[in-house]
């Protein structure tokens, strides 16, 4: 009887398993069958509506949360989603990677806080100079002997060195006059990868050892020194190693990266690219592939008048800054031994103050939201030997 009792049990048991198996893989299948069955013709309108008239966050969130419902939605919503370049809205993670529009300035701002040593970019939503915003972008300044250290990350709450949302950096000399940015993904086909130690080693923790063990130079900042302490704004002169100088023209294309590399464990959510193969990293580029034979992009600030009546030398922001500080600047292309033309006279990043911990930062194509938000952050730094 106990031997009989026994199997009967388990011959019950094994089969309310497989019936409970059975059921949830019907379940299963009707779930992913109501979302992928569905005509593409349907979907595909449905969707460019969606896309269409939420075109502002917060009801922008709504076209993201649809490119998460399956793989043909999201391979639709890619779609139909197009870059900044030519939308003018930054709707993914990879936007700020991505070049800014050509015809406006895309506005956004910079939330300093003094106390953590931290700066938090968002994309202005409306008019106003001060408002909520959506956030992008967050950079944690660390001192360092010899140099000054700004980590970028995607999350306002892991800004770390070794966190899984750093996407690039900027490093400072020691009189905070030269600044390097450096991009964790490769901006280019053909970028050299620079190694450095920091990148290997978090305080005494190492790295994972997988992943690429340097940075890929993006952009060189320099700030002319002024020993006869003349009078006037700051000079900065930006080398944007990234970006051809044949961009600013008309028919001019920059790089643009596409997507963020899967990390090794095969997650396609962008916070672990940092551990992405080289090879993974080639496929995420798009536009030029021999940009560093064509000769780098130039920036300068342009040049303000002296206002006699003010005594200050000033510079039209078209409203977008209030207070006056020697941070604010505006960039334009430099001809570097060509004939000026009219893409030479058209501000292509400006920076400004408008409150005490409050700035101002707009820019367009050929730089992205990354790019410009280190240029902007090299302005905070006191430079005594270059005012």
């Amino acid at each position: 009887m106990k031997w009989g009792y026994g199997s009967k049990s388990r011959c019950r048991q094994s089969s309310v398993v497989a019936v409970a198996e059975e059921t949830e893989g019907i379940d299963q299948v009707f779930v992913e069958s109501c979302w992928t069955n569905l005509p593409l013709e349907l979907l595909r309108e449905v969707l460019m509506r969606i896309e269409d008239t939420e075109s502002k966050w917060p009801l922008r969130k709504n076209v993201v949360a649809c490119a998460g419902v399956c793989r043909s939605w999201r391979d639709i919503i890619k779609e139909l989603v197009k870059t900044p370049e030519v939308s003018g809205k930054l709707t993914f993670p990879i936007s700020v990677k991505q070049p800014g529009p050509r015809d406006t300035l895309l506005q956004c701002f910079i939330k300093r806080n003094q106390t953590t040593q931290t700066y938090h970019l968002y994309l202005s939503l409306t008019q106003a100079l001060a408002d909520d915003g959506k956030f992008l972008l967050a950079f944690r300044k660390y001192r360092r002997p010899t140099c000054t250290d700004y980590v970028m990350s995607l999350d306002a709450d892991e800004m770390s060195k070794g966190g899984g949302t750093c996407i690039g950096k900027l490093r400072s000399n020691f009189l905070g006059t030269k600044f390097t940015a450096y991009d964790c993904i490769l901006p280019y086909a053909g970028a050299k990868l620079v190694k450095s130690r920091s990148t290997r080693l978090v305080g005494s923790k190492q790295m994972n050892p997988r992943g690429p063990s340097g940075n890929y130079e993006v952009a060189h900042i320099s700030y002319e020194l002024n020993v006869l302490g003349a009078r006037g704004p700051r000079r900065m002169h930006c080398v944007m190693d990234a970006i051809p100088a044949s961009a600013i023209k008309p028919e001019g294309t920059a790089p643009t990266q596409v997507e963020f590399p899967m990390g090794n464990s095969g997650s396609s959510l962008p916070m672990r690219f940092l551990r992405s193969k080289s090879s993974r990293l080639e496929k995420s580029l798009s536009g030029p592939i021999e940009t560093q034979r064509e000769g780098s992009l130039v920036l300068k600030n342009k040049a303000p008048r002296w206002h006699e009546q003010l005594q200050c030398w000033c510079l039209n922001f078209h409203g977008r800054v209030t207070v006056a500080s020697v941070k604010n600047f505006q960039l334009v292309a430099s001809p570097e031994n060509g004939v000026a033309g009219p893409e030479h006279e058209k501000v292509i990043l400006q920076f400004g103050k408008v409150g005490k911990d409050m700035f101002t930062m707009d820019y367009r194509y050929p730089l992205s939201a990354f790019q410009a938000f280190a240029i902007c952050l090299s302005s905070f730094d006191t430079k005594i030997a270059c005012e």
